[in-house]
């Protein structure tokens, strides 16, 4: 069974909290491992927010309890009453995630039976106790770049076992290959997008994400891979320029890695165009759906040429220091 952190912090920090909560002489100090628990966020961005957005529900809490409760008494009329008016305000003032823990400083000064300075004094340390450790036990998240770095090993081997098996259908037809690639890296850039948002929300300071603009990149260019497969399955091996994209296919699933050498390829595309537009005009239907296929693939690998050209080498932070490869 593996435990996460996560739940490693909720079991660290709920004992912290009510000890502290008792340690100070707070009558309700259970209720400080609840603000605790709830407080415990995935990223440091979200936690600091959670912890604003209780604070605030939290605090429109106490005073709406003063109001209703003293004026109208402490029955459990007065709690419908409450969330009644409550939970539209605390929707008001953006602070929805605040609505649970808000209900414990409710209970607690309803379950006193009359509001005091010193019980509503109470309630502000049983809040600052709970949020504030939850918050301190966020400060700390794991690194993900390994995480991510494995997934992005994982994206480019299937990048190339893609781009390898064009080039293969496209001599031989060969239709052993059962695409299981293709699957495979929606499930990889579906994973490394929840795992980027959650790596970005952990350094509050920066604005630009490495891996964010790569596998953004990544997702744009298996866009146009899928709209490749189709056009390769309409190309006769016997045409001499889809014999000679084959070979391209071939060369560009051995480049594919961070390094930025789609200018090289670019250059080899303009040259395989210019070949193509040399051809002599088609004389029969199926001699012009082939150009039309042709001349679709062309446009479609240029555009994926060009998604990493301008994936600029500076954005590539982590593999700076990675020798330059061909």
């Amino acid at each position: 069974m593996k435990i996460g952190y996560r739940t490693l912090k909720t079991a660290i920090g709920t004992p912290i909290a009510i000890s502290l909560a008792q340690w100070v002489g707070l009558s309700n100090f259970i209720s400080a491992g609840i603000l605790t628990i709830l407080c415990i966020q995935p990223s440091r961005k979200s936690s600091f927010l959670s912890a604003w957005q209780r604070f605030i529900a939290c605090t429109a809490a106490v005073v709406f309890s003063c109001v209703i409760f003293e004026l109208i008494g402490y029955h459990t009329v007065s709690i419908f009453l409450l969330l009644l008016l409550f939970i539209p305000a605390t929707v008001r003032l953006k602070a929805t995630p605040g609505i649970a823990s808000s209900s414990v400083v409710m209970l607690n000064l309803y379950g006193s039976g009359g509001v005091t300075l010193s019980l509503v004094g109470e309630q502000f340390v049983l809040i600052t106790i709970g949020l504030g450790v939850g918050l301190l036990l966020n400060i700390y998240m794991p690194s993900l770049d390994n995480k991510l770095k494995k997934l992005q090993a994982q994206l480019e081997k299937n990048f190339s076992r893609i781009l390898y098996e064009y080039s293969l259908y496209i001599r031989d037809e060969n239709d052993a290959w059962q695409g299981k690639e293709i699957a495979a890296t929606e499930d990889i850039l579906a994973e490394a997008k929840q795992l980027v948002i959650r790596d970005r929300d952990n350094h509050l300071l920066r604005n630009e994400h490495t891996y964010y603009n790569y596998f953004r990149m990544r997702e744009r260019q298996f866009e146009l891979l899928k709209k490749m497969l189709p056009l390769v399955t309409h190309l006769p091996k016997t045409d001499h320029i889809a014999l000679e994209i084959a070979d391209f296919f071939e060369r560009l699933s051995k480049a594919v890695h961070p390094g930025n050498t789609a200018i090289t390829f670019l250059e080899q595309l303009k040259e395989l165009k210019r070949e193509f537009h040399a051809e002599e005009l088609p004389e029969t239907r199926e001699a012009f759906e082939t150009r039309a296929h042709l001349f679709q693939l062309l446009h479609e690998i240029e555009e994926y040429l060009i998604i990493k050209n301008k994936f600029k080498k500076s954005d590539v932070t982590p593999w700076k220091k990675r020798k330059k490869e061909a």
